[in-house]
């Protein structure tokens, strides 16, 4: 059986939008002030899921993805473009899109409920579709690199307060830690 894993860039006081500045706020850019080291690779230890799991996105972090992706040439860049890719939109992908990239066929929680059953799916970004997920209890683990930043505006990855149990944590560049968390079980 798959895993709902969601990985996200994060600030100290949690906010997720905008990490690298495509979105111009005023707040964006703020993972990309420590320079590439803080989010270069697979600093989401994503490893074999590349391979048989499939990317989950919304559709402007897909739309934005396509434009970077494709003209990548590294090892990391190779595996992010052969992976299966799965779009949450109401509206039909180019033909000539990112590789190996589908629209959801059908409603969210349908599609995870059935894809699981034989693969992870890693949602990357997208906060309305990591919020769907939450509303839905989807979610099986988040993995987070968190930047020593605070910058007090923008979407917050938990806008309410939750429980979470901390699976383990390391320092992957000179600005960042991932920490992996699992949601937090009521007994």
């Amino acid at each position: 059986m798959g895993r709902v894993i969601v990985v996200q860039y994060i600030t100290l006081d949690g906010v997720v939008e905008d990490p690298d500045g495509s979105g111009g706020t005023p707040f964006g850019g703020w993972a990309m002030r420590y320079g590439p080291e803080g989010v270069a690779g697979d600093k989401f230890r994503l490893g074999s899921m590349l391979d048989t799991g499939v990317l989950l996105f919304g559709r402007r972090t897909w739309n934005h993805f396509a434009e970077l992706w494709p003209g990548r040439d590294t090892p990391f860049a190779r595996a992010m473009n052969r992976a299966d890719k799965a779009v949450v939109t109401s509206r039909a992908l180019p033909e000539d899109g990112w590789t190996n990239s589908r629209a959801v066929d059908g409603p969210l929680a349908e599609w995870i409920a059935e894809t699981v059953t034989t693969q992870d799916v890693v949602v990357i970004g997208s906060g309305s579709v990591v919020q769907a997920l939450r509303e839905h209890d989807l979610v099986d683990e988040y993995r987070l690199i968190a930047f020593p930043t605070a910058v007090n505006a923008g979407r917050r990855l938990f806008p309410d307060a939750v429980d979470l149990e901390l699976v383990s944590s390391e320092v992957t560049g000179p600005a960042s830690l991932t920490i992996h968390r699992a949601p937090g079980r009521t007994p």
